[in-house]
């Protein structure tokens, strides 16, 4: 297909012809994302026994080493797509993070899978900026929020189907294969993306450098206003603190065989099944329900959070304190799926409502950074060295010892989030003025 311009999205009334096709592509996309990034937590088993890991060396393979790079570089990466032709530049991230999950198959060592572990945050990182601002230009504003909540379905999508890989697939071809077979079939897609056309005309390479010139210096500027604005604040404090418990389930498959001695197979196939409905379910009700809360109480969208928190948090712990495949077991893993899923639409929206237009984009790059490095990418490696640590005091669950350690850290989320609400009303009231 050819490269064409065309005027931007704001401009239209209708979605353009190809739209939703497009947009379907693109949800796939994200599924081999979130499927290519959540296959090592559940191949964790296969992959510490065979390669002869620690939990440490596996918490610094599934964490910092892929959140670091990942993190610090998407919303440059968006500043690059917005000046250059968006498909092919996918395109070229999509290949690059799937030639090296490929790779990945391959390793014998720490070493053979830290190399393109932490290079396909990399690849990886191009994806959701460069998607969302393909999406923005074939949508009209009044669907974008549609089209936006159809892409991010592919996060708890993408999730599910690592779990029906492991249990359906990788029984017959092993956990090795499942990466070969990963890295073709990204390649593959990324062959087709590469042939969708431009729907506007790119900007010059030098406007890449002048505008992550301008981002770089919007950066203070922003955490000043950030740490000046209690709401958004301690909405990201909150959401940081809450993947804090994230971190702490990317062993659950190891705690789930080594600790409670499931099945992984029929266990892994439920899970599958949770976050496709579930997971997705979540996603979709706490952007909505948020909005109607605050329309509705005049409280802040952190204060959904905080009753949703409050009510789902003790069945975390219950979760992890109890034993498998029984009502708590599973109520506990569609809580937790449920309670991610609606974190990120309040805490984003009230992020883009409370920071002023001109640093609005590098306030959600910033909670971007925060939530992946910190929340996520120190919480995964410090939980496998608690992990080893508590081994080597000889603690007979030394995974639900981490596990509840980290829960309990991740409570701070719900003070976090009160402290949000309750300086909501003063935080509008100021922006306005």
């Amino acid at each position: 297909m050819t490269e064409q311009s065309a005027p931007m999205a704001q401009g239209l009334s209708t979605a353009r012809p190809g739209a939703y096709g497009f947009l379907g592509f693109m949800v796939l996309l994200n599924i081999m994302n979130i499927l290519d990034r959540q296959l090592l937590p559940t191949f964790a088993n296969e992959i510490i026994d065979e390669l002869k890991l620690s939990n440490g060396e596996f918490g610094l393979l599934t964490g910092i080493m892929f959140t670091l790079m990942y993190g610090f570089l998407s919303p440059f990466m968006g500043v690059i797509a917005d000046t250059t032709h968006r498909p092919r530049f996918a395109a070229v991230g999509l290949a690059l993070w799937s030639a090296l999950t490929a790779a990945s198959g391959a390793a014998r060592s720490f070493a053979g899978l830290a190399v393109p572990r932490i290079l396909i945050g990399v690849g990886e990182s191009t994806l959701t900026p460069t998607a969302l601002s393909m999406i923005s230009s074939r949508f009209p504003a009044a669907r974008l929020g549609f089209a936006t909540g159809v892409y991010y379905a592919g996060v708890p999508l993408g999730a599910g189907a690592a779990y029906l890989v492991a249990s359906q697939i990788a029984p017959v071809i092993g956990w090795r294969n499942c990466f070969f077979l990963l890295g073709g079939v990204g390649i593959a897609l990324a062959l087709i993306l590469a042939t969708f056309r431009e729907t506007r005309a790119p900007a010059s390479g030098g406007g890449a450098a002048r505008r992550i010139g301008g981002m770089l210096a919007l950066a203070p500027e922003t955490l000043m206003i950030i740490l000046r604005t209690p709401t958004v604040l301690f909405s990201v404090l909150g959401a940081v603190m809450l993947h804090v418990a994230v971190g702490a389930a990317q062993f659950d498959a190891r705690w789930w065989r080594v600790e409670l001695g499931l099945d992984l197979s029929p266990l892994f196939l439920k899970i599958a099944l949770i976050y496709a409905t579930i997971g997705v379910a979540g996603n979709i009700i706490g952007g909505a329900l948020g909005d109607w809360w605050q329309r509705t109480t005049g409280q802040g969208r952190p204060m959904l959070l905080v009753w949703l928190f409050l009510i789902l948090s003790p069945i975390g712990f219950l979760y992890r304190l109890g034993e498998g495949d029984t009502p708590i077991f599973w109520l506990g893993i569609a809580a937790g799926i449920f309670q991610l899923g609606t974190l990120y639409g309040p805490v984003v929206g009230t992020v883009q409502e409370l920071t002023p237009d001109r640093v609005r984009a590098t306030a959600v790059a910033l909670f971007v950074m925060a939530v992946n490095v910190i929340g996520l990418g120190i919480s995964v490696t410090v939980g496998g060295y608690l992990i080893d640590w508590f081994e080597a005091l000889g603690r007979p669950r030394p995974i639900t010892d981490m596990m509840i350690v980290l829960n309990v850290v991740s409570l701070l989320a719900i003070p976090c989030l009160w402290i949000a609400a309750r300086s909501y009303a003063k935080d509008r009231a100021r922006l306005a003025t």
